[in-house]
């Protein structure tokens, strides 16, 4: 079966809500003005210097693509870099650097077409032994990469010519080709069959001038980038700034152009700004309190159950999100995803099921700490306020930790015993499920074990019968909201700000942040 780029058909096609309007973040000063969104309304023009200030970023950070892990990294890792296949921003899923691919009736060979004069920044032509040298640096026993799992099932690769890559896997896979859009998979040089992770050179829109981990990064336009409808900036300047207010009064001060993580506690100020439009996409964005549960007293499950129970999710939305976003039920498939389970029973707070699980645990009452820091995700410390508030009236004593925002993710997440976490979800259950809760994976941050849910898991992936297929998936959602390590209260749409000189296409990818990674390469200055 040959897949074209625009082929839909035997894919995952991401429902959406439409976006919602409002939401803004602001340190002091009172703001007048009128909210709006961005759209695309004329032809794309170019030129001029786009300046993105993300509230992500670590000193930690680096060219190696096996480390990245939060939204500065991938937004500047798909800036700079080409992908064998992209997701569109209506959830479609169409080719990048292969211009198009062949399967086998059993979904387990996969054939893609290299497109023909794509470069990469050196000069280098991209050709099948860099695709294979890029896919190898995520496998193997010695690999690091967080992206390990989602190719393990890569049993051979090969190259037939410079500009074919045949890829067989150890099991068919209908979603092989959206787990190749994955922002780790880059496409790199090679040299020897490796790629050198201390370069920036990539075969995306954007060129690398400078790049302070943590800090900053500077690009500019590659001017042999092979798609005429995008890369309409010069240049492009990103900032690390981690403060809300911060991000706030740098665009309300024309210092920047665009920021993300939109703190909504002060919705109702931005939206008056003169001169600012308020963006928000609903899609898998999760946010989680993650345990670990090789440890007491998280490897009851009963004191995960009562933890799930004592939480009260809607105040979250409600106070946390100001509303946007919605509850979610203690696992990662959002309603946006395919076999959402949407007749799961719903956890809700319950300080009485609470204390029934802690005494199912032997226990009268429990006292443990949480840490959390705006690195989390904006409102994480409000978050887990809230949440010991309304644990004690079940007798459990939860100890805020307010953490550094510097160094969280090297230094909290997966190291402190529970910990607040932001997931930008993934656009399949398979992908996502492989990604954070499959046995011994890299970033399972709960360190959960399940043999149910791991049977299942290899089953799902080649269940070619749809009715099959979702029965499986709901029972992998039952298994990870009843016996899971991670509370996850809700899910909360991406909100981003940006001036009026800024425009965005009439849709914007949902699936991540700033249109599904790929702001840089989209948006244009009016």
């Amino acid at each position: 079966m040959t897949q074209t780029p625009t082929t839909k058909d035997g894919f995952l096609q991401l429902s959406r809500r439409g976006m919602l309007q409002g939401a803004g973040a602001l340190g002091g000063a009172a703001l007048m003005g009128s909210l709006g969104l961005g759209s695309a309304r004329a032809a794309p023009k170019k030129g001029g210097t786009m300046r993105l200030a993300m509230g992500h970023g670590s000193t930690s950070d680096s060219y190696d693509p096996a480390t990245w892990d939060q939204a500065f990294v991938q937004v500047f890792a798909t800036a700079r870099n080409g992908y064998l296949t992209e997701i569109a921003a209506d959830g479609s899923l169409i080719g990048e650097v292969a211009e198009s691919w062949d399967v086998s009736p059993d979904a387990k060979v996969w054939t893609f077409k290299l497109r023909k004069g794509v470069t990469f920044h050196s000069g280098k032509s991209v050709m099948a032994e860099d695709v294979i040298a890029s896919l190898n640096h995520h496998r193997g026993e010695d690999t690091k990469s967080a992206a390990k799992p989602i190719v393990a099932a890569i049993k051979e690769m090969r190259s037939d010519g410079d500009d074919t890559v045949v890829i067989t896997l150890d099991a068919g896979n209908s979603d092989f080709p959206f787990i190749l859009s994955d922002y780790h998979l880059a496409i790199l040089p090679s040299s020897g069959g490796k790629i050198d992770t201390t370069s920036g050179d990539g075969c995306g829109a954007y060129a690398v001038q400078s790049y302070e981990p943590g800090v900053r990064a500077s690009m500019t336009r590659n001017p042999n980038y092979w798609k005429s409808d995008r890369a309409h900036f010069d240049g492009v300047e990103m900032l690390t700034v981690i403060d809300p207010a911060a991000r706030q009064n740098a665009l309300v001060t024309g210092e920047v152009d665009v920021i993300d993580r939109v703190d909504t506690n002060t919705a109702h100020l931005l939206k008056r700004a003169p001169g600012i439009k308020i963006l928000a996409t609903t899609g898998t964005q999760h946010y989680t309190f993650a345990m670990d549960t090789r440890v007491a007293p998280f490897k009851d499950n009963n004191v995960r159950m009562a933890l799930k129970y004592a939480i009260d999710r809607q105040e979250l939305v409600d106070k946390v999100l100001n509303g946007y976003g919605e509850i979610g039920n203690d696992h990662p498939i959002s309603r946006s995803n395919r076999y959402h389970a949407a007749d799961l029973e719903q956890h809700v707070y319950d300080p009485d099921k609470a204390k029934h699980y802690l005494n199912q645990a032997g226990l009268d009452s429990l006292e443990v700490s949480l840490s959390a820091a705006d690195a989390a995700y904006s409102g994480a410390v409000d978050a887990a306020v809230l949440y010991a508030e309304r644990a004690a009236k079940a007798g459990i004593t939860i100890n805020v930790v307010r953490e550094p925002n510097d160094g969280y993710w090297s230094n909290v997440w997966m190291k402190k015993p529970w910990s607040a976490v932001y997931w930008g979800g993934r656009p399949t259950e398979d992908w996502m499920f492989t990604t954070a809760y499959a046995s011994g994976v890299a970033w399972n941050d709960t360190f959960w074990e399940n043999e149910r849910f791991n049977k299942l898991l290899v089953e799902a992936r080649s269940e070619l019968d749809d009715t099959k297929r979702r029965a499986i998936y709901e029972e992998m959602q039952g298994l990870v909201s009843n016996d899971g390590g991670a509370v996850i209260p809700m899910f909360a749409s991406y909100v981003m700000a940006h001036t009026d000189k800024i425009m965005t296409p009439e849709t914007v990818g949902p699936q991540w942040t700033l249109d599904g990674f790929r702001a840089i390469e989209r948006w244009w200055f009016a």
